[in-house]
């Protein structure tokens, strides 16, 4: 986006951005609550957090958190430290909530493909509300990001080939149908990514 285009586009103000990604973490840790009650995984470092999860049954906000921490190195390089401690912040609210979701819903039986859907889309409208106030869920993403600056390989293609991987992994872990609904969830909220995520339309907060 160009600055002209950026400095046109409505800017948010620091109580917005706060309680937006608020609201982006309170959709997408909802979204990852069902899916974890559905047996269900996810790309990135979430998927990842999932099969460990599955595996040992360590907490699963925990070993979320856990794995993003190498990121925020990546992220001030690249991104400044407002996004890096924005992405803290968020991911750290997501670890809690994930958990805490679950103290007042249980699903008791629930159709896998449902969960994917309603939840992949549940996750991909947080997913825009953090993207637009200049946060993430740290992880892959901004991996990839980082290595496409300094080797020019896609990080799109490297975002896709460790989704893949995790999905291949987690053959040996779920269920086929549960399998094949994470894919479809994983379709889900990539296309509220994609059909939504324009940076010339919103612009976060930044000090004057």
């Amino acid at each position: 986006m160009s600055v002209a285009a950026e400095q046109a586009a409505p800017q948010h103000s620091l109580a917005e951005d706060i309680l937006a990604i608020f609201i982006g973490t309170l959709f997408v840790s909802f979204g990852l609550a069902l899916f974890k009650q559905a047996g269900l995984l996810t790309g990135s470092t979430a998927g990842l957090a999932f099969l460990i999860y599955y595996l040992t049954a360590l907490p699963f906000g925990a070993v979320f958190f856990v794995i993003n921490l190498p990121f925020y190195y990546l992220a001030f390089r690249r991104m400044g430290w407002r996004f890096a401690l924005k992405s803290f912040c968020a991911v750290a609210v997501v670890s809690v909530m994930t958990e805490g979701h679950t103290r007042f819903i249980h699903l008791t039986q629930a159709d896998p493909f449902y969960v994917a859907v309603f939840g992949g889309l549940l996750m991909g409208v947080g997913f825009i509300v953090l993207f637009r106030h200049g946060a993430s869920l740290g992880g892959v993403n901004i991996l990839a990001l980082y290595l496409q600056d300094r080797t020019g390989f896609r990080a799109g293609k490297l975002q896709m080939g460790i989704d893949v991987t995790i999905l291949m992994a987690s053959y040996f872990v779920v269920s086929p149908k549960a399998l094949a609904a994470s894919v479809v969830g994983a379709v889900a909220l990539n296309a509220v990514i994609w059909m939504n995520h324009r940076r010339d339309r919103y612009v976060a907060w930044s000090a004057p």
